[in-house]
C-alpha cells in the first residue's frame, strides 16, 4: 500500500489520533460484547443442562418405574415408551443380559421409531450410573442416562438436545446482532464526539501551519495569527498549550517589530551616510584630476595621487551600490520598459572581452530575442555584476558561457557558467550575503558583516583596500527579486553556474 498524504496504514505510529481513540474505544468494546457474549452463552448453557437433566431424570424414573416386570416372563415386560408423561422425542430402551430388549423414541408424530444397530452400541456403551451424557445417535444430539432398576434391567432414557441448542443459537445470534449494532453506533457516536473534542488540536495545527508558512526572516510581518478564545482556555490542557501557543505568537510579534524597526533605521543611515559620501567623494576627485593638470609631481607622488583618485573612484562605486541597495530595500517602483536581454548579454560579454582579454568568452543565445518587462540599467547591472564576479575570481584563460534561454515553462534564464575551481562548499549557502566574500585575504577586512551600522562604516573606511565590496551578488539577487524572478548557483571543482529566472514576455507578443 502506497502511503497517501503522509500517512501509512500498515505503520499505526502515522495515524491521526482521533482514528487510533476511535479503533482503542472500538478494540475495548469488542472485548466487553467478547466477554459478555462468553459468560451469557456459558450461563444459559448451564442453566439449560441443569434443566434438562431434571426432565431426565424426571423421565427416567417414569421409565423405570413403568417398566417394572408383572411376572418372570420377560415378554411380559412393559414398554418403558409407553409410560404416561414421555414428551416427543424422548427415547427410552430396555438392557437385558447386555442385549437391547427394546430400544426406540417418539416421532414428531407420537409414534414409536426404531434404533439402528449403531445407535444400540452407543446404548450398551453407557455406564449404567445414573450420569448424563451427551451421545450422537440417527436421530440427533441426546442427552442419555442409563440406570439399573432394583428388578436387575437397564433402562435408558434420552431426551433431545435440539430444544437446547435451539436457544444457545437463538442466544448466539441475538447477542452477535445487538453487539454489531452497538459497535456501529458506539463507533459512529465516537467519531463525532472525538472529531468534536479534537476540533481545538485541529485549530491549534491550522495556525502553527499558518505561521511556518510566513515569510518571517525579512520584512515587515504582520503576525495576526492566534488561536482562537475557545481553544485557548488555560483550564484545559489542550487550552492551556492553545493559550502558551498564543502568548509565544504574541512574542514572536513584538520581537518581528523591533527588528523591523531595527532595520529600518539601518537602512536609513546607510541611505543618508551613502548619500551625504557622495560629494566628498566627487570633490576628492574633481581635486585630484586638477591636481594632475596643474602641478608637477615627483614619480612617487604621482603614483601617490593615481592612487587616491583609483581608491575615491573605488568608494564612489560601493557608495552607489550602497544607495541602490537601500532602494531596493524600499521597494522604489521600478522603471519598465521591454527588455531584450539577447542584447544585454552581447553588451555586457563585449565589455569584459575589452577589461580581461585573458579569459576565454562565450556566448550561447537562443535563435529568438528573449523579451521580459522590467528595468533595462537594474538588467544590465545583474549581467554585468555576475560577469565580474566569474572574472575576479577565476584564473587567466578561464572559459565563461554567457547564455540566454527560454525554459519550458515560458521563463527568461540567463546563465553565466565558468569552469573555474568552483565555490567551497562552507561559502555556498550564503555567497548572496551582503559583504560576503570567499577569500578575506585578498579583500578588505569586511567578511560578513550583514546591513549593520559597524559593517557600513568599516565597509566604507576600508575603501582603499584591493578586491571587492561584497555587494555584486547582493546586488544581484535583489534586482533580480524585485523583478519577480530568483537567482541560483550550482558549483563544484570544474564548473560554477549562476542561473537568473524572470518572468518572459511571451513570443507572441
Amino acid at each position: 500500500m502506497t502511503p497517501v498524504s503522509g500517512h501509512d496504514w500498515r505503520n499505526p505510529s502515522t495515524w491521526h489520533l482521533r482514528t487510533r481513540l476511535v479503533l482503542v474505544a472500538m478494540g475495548l468494546l469488542v472485548a466487553i460484547c467478547g466477554a459478555v457474549g462468553v459468560f451469557s452463552y456459558a450461563s444459559m448453557d448451564v442453566f439449560l443442562t441443569q434443566q434438562l437433566d431434571k426432565q431426565l431424570a424426571s423421565a427416567a424414573h417414569r421409565s423405570s418405574e413403568f417398566g417394572r416386570p408383572e411376572s418372570d416372563n420377560p415378554g411380559g415386560r412393559p414398554d418403558p415408551l409407553e409410560a404416561r408423561g414421555q414428551g416427543i422425542g424422548t427415547l427410552n430402551a430396555r438392557v437385558l443380559n447386555g442385549t437391547v430388549a427394546s430400544a426406540g423414541f417418539l416421532a414428531g408424530d407420537a409414534s414409536r421409531e426404531s434404533l439402528s444397530s449403531a445407535d444400540n452400541a452407543v446404548l450398551l456403551a453407557l455406564t449404567p450410573n445414573g450420569a448424563p451424557v451427551d451421545r450422537t445417535l440417527s436421530a440427533g444430539d441426546y442427552r442419555l442416562t442409563a440406570v439399573r432398576a432394583p428388578y436387575g434391567d437397564v433402562i435408558v432414557t434420552g431426551l433431545p438436545l435440539a430444544e437446547k441448542q435451539n436457544t444457545l443459537a437463538s442466544l448466539v445470534w441475538t447477542l452477535g446482532v445487538v453487539s454489531a449494532g452497538g459497535l456501529v453506533l458506539i463507533g459512529l457516536a465516537g467519531t463525532a464526539v472525538i472529531r468534536r473534542t479534537m476540533k481545538p488540536l485541529e485549530q491549534l495545527s491550522e495556525v502553527a501551519t499558518k505561521v511556518s508558512r510566513l515569510p518571517l526572516d525579512a520584512g515587515e510581518v504582520a503576525l495576526g495569527v492566534r488561536v482562537p478564545e475557545s481553544a485557548a482556555h488555560p483550564g484545559t490542557e489542550v487550552g492551556s498549550v492553545g493559550y502558551a501557543l498564543n502568548q509565544m505568537l504574541e512574542n514572536v510579534s513584538n520581537a518581528l517589530e523591533a527588528r523591523q524597526e531595527s532595520e529600518m533605521k539601518v537602512r536609513q543611515f546607510v541611505a543618508d551616510a551613502s548619500h551625504e559620501l557622495r560629494t566628498p567623494l566627487t570633490a576628492i576627485r574633481g581635486y585630484t584630476e586638477l591636481m594632475r593638470m596643474t602641478e608637477h609631481f615627483t614619480p612617487d607622488g604621482e603614483k601617490s595621487l593615481a592612487r587616491v583618485q583609483s581608491q575615491s573612484e573605488r568608494m564612489t562605486t560601493l557608495v552607489e551600490d550602497l544607495l541602490l541597495l537601500a532602494r531596493l530595500d524600499e521597494g522604489q517602483p521600478l522603471k519598465v520598459t521591454d527588455v531584450d536581454l539577447t542584447q544585454l548579454a552581447i553588451e555586457s560579454v563585449s565589455d569584459e572581452k575589452v577589461m580581461a582579454p585573458d579569459r576565454l568568452w562565450q556566448l550561447e543565445l537562443s535563435d529568438e530575442p528573449v523579451l521580459v518587462r522590467g528595468d533595462a540599467a537594474q538588467l544590465h547591472q545583474v549581467i554585468a555584476n555576475l560577469l565580474s564576479n566569474a572574472r575576479k575570481h577565476t584564473a587567466p584563460g578561464t572559459k565563461v558561457v554567457t547564455g540566454v534561454t527560454r525554459s519550458a515553462d515560458g521563463s527568461a534564464v540567463v546563465t553565466v557558467t565558468d569552469n573555474g575551481s568552483g565555490i567551497a562548499p562552507e561559502f555556498l549557502g550564503r555567497v548572496f550575503a551582503r559583504f560576503a566574500r570567499a577569500d578575506a585575504a585578498r579583500t578588505n577586512p569586511v567578511t560578513e558583516a550583514g546591513t549593520s551600522t559597524t559593517a557600513v562604516a568599516t565597509a566604507v573606511a576600508a575603501g582603499a583596500s584591493e578586491g571587492t565590496s561584497g555587494l555584486g551578488l547582493s546586488i544581484v539577487q535583489s534586482i533580480v527579486e524585485a523583478h519577480g524572478g530568483a537567482v541560483e548557483v550550482t558549483s563544484r571543482p570544474g564548473r560554477t553556474e549562476f542561473a537568473v529566472r524572470l518572468p518572459a514576455v511571451p513570443p507572441a507578443a
